[in-house]
């Protein structure tokens, strides 16, 4: 099983709590110009090799941040089209 498809598993028995009748909450949602500037800042540095190891670890943590909303809306989407695994 694939890393993706582990996570998918493990994750599902709590979407399937959240998500009912907050789908369009969800696909809403939208980080705050502050905080996009600084994940581009940082992302910016990370490719010149300017990271300290704090702000790697920040990095780090929008990265993973930034993936799990993603997996959010996409099962969002698949709740709104009633396509969901039970």
């Amino acid at each position: 099983m694939s890393a993706q498809a582990a996570f998918q598993r493990g994750v599902q028995p709590l979407l399937q709590i959240l998500l009912p009748g907050k789908e369009e909450e969800v696909l809403s949602i939208s980080a705050d110009q502050s905080l996009r500037d600084r994940i581009e800042e940082l992302a910016s540095r990370n490719t010149e090799g300017e990271l300290t190891a704090e702000e790697r670890d920040e990095y780090a943590g929008y990265v993973r941040a930034n993936k799990f909303v993603a997996v959010m809306r996409r099962e969002a989407r698949t709740f709104m089209t009633g396509t969901q695994v039970a």
